[in-house]
């Protein structure tokens, strides 16, 4: 697919042993069953959020929607039809073994994957009621952010790193006038604080972004994403280069940040999933199997398949 395709390339079918099992999402503001929740279930402790447990976001707003997608390298079809909301108020996680086609899946909401040659998508994805065919790329990808699996901070300033995202937005704008750092501080900090990394560097902000930990590095990357305010933040294995504190600092990031932005990760960890999302989706060889509550999925899976594999069986 070339990036300067403006219709999306012709359906095809695919063939699938099976319809996946789907559950009814949670209605629209009512709590959405957290993770941790179903773990104090198998635990033997009440099902209700423990004190420690984050809140449930006040409402939660459908802010793109998969629908029946397939995708393809060459004649090689990885994902097969599927569907999914992507809602803000929610964390929704993409689970499966290596191969499973959530990275794809994933890399397909900002039109990530047409970089590759040969890429091909049918079914319709759609961004606040618009398919994203339909919006300039760049465009997009300021209201879709992501954030990669390796942390990946340009060679700057720390202050520089959040500046870069904001002045190619202006950039975008076609306003000429280059924005000065003064006019451009109150954002940076902004992002900074939302990704949870100012306190941290607020005496650093000239210093070199390299210099940082990994983790660090990886907040900033989150700060940079952030401060354009995208709709939709996409996270693909985003602690899976992170020691076990780091990593418990941006699941909790994670976890706040959902009420301001539709957050989807992939990740292969399922404590991880269990921890942050609301909801979660299963996939094997690029379908999807299940999609439900995070509770339902890791307490009462449907699909032999979704038990075989949170269970241990195979991944």
């Amino acid at each position: 697919m070339s990036s300067g395709q403006t219709t999306p390339p012709r359906a095809r079918k695919i063939g699938l042993d099976g319809e996946p099992t789907l559950v009814a999402p949670i209605p629209v503001g009512s709590a959405p069953p957290h993770s941790r929740a179903g773990a104090a279930a198998r635990n033997g402790r009440s099902s209700d959020v423990s004190a420690g447990s984050p809140p449930p976001a006040t409402s939660v707003v459908e802010r793109m929607t998969i629908e029946g997608v397939s995708l393809a390298y060459g004649e090689k079809w990885v994902v097969r039809e599927v569907s999914l909301p992507v809602r803000q108020g929610e964390v929704l996680a993409l689970i499966g073994a290596s191969g499973s086609g959530k990275t794809t899946l994933l890399r397909s909401l900002n039109r990530l994957t047409e970089i590759t040659a040969g890429a091909t998508r049918a079914g319709r994805i759609v961004l606040d009621g618009e398919e994203i065919e339909q919006i300039e790329v760049n465009d997009l990808r300021r209201r879709v952010s992501m954030v990669f699996q390796q942390p990946n901070p340009f060679p700057m300033s720390i202050f520089e790193n959040v500046a870069y995202a904001l002045r190619e937005e202006h950039s975008a704008g076609r306003r000429r006038r280059r924005r000065s750092r003064r006019e451009l501080e109150p954002e940076v900090i902004d992002a900074l604080h939302r990704a949870g990394l100012y306190d941290e560097v607020a005496a650093d902000l000239d210093h070199p972004a390299l210099r940082l930990s990994g983790g660090q590095q990886q907040r900033l990357c989150i700060a940079r994403a952030l401060a354009v305010r995208p709709e939709v933040l996409l996270l693909d294995e985003p602690c899976s280069a992170l020691d076990p504190i780091s990593t418990a600092t941006i699941e909790q990031l994670i976890v706040g940040l959902r009420a301001e932005v539709a957050i989807v990760i992939v990740t292969h960890n399922l404590q991880q999933a269990m921890r942050v999302a609301d909801h979660v989706a299963f996939m094997h060889l690029g379908e999807l199997v299940e999609y439900g509550s995070s509770a339902q999925v890791f307490d009462n899976p449907r699909a032999q398949r979704t038990r075989d594999y949170v269970g241990g069986a195979f991944g």
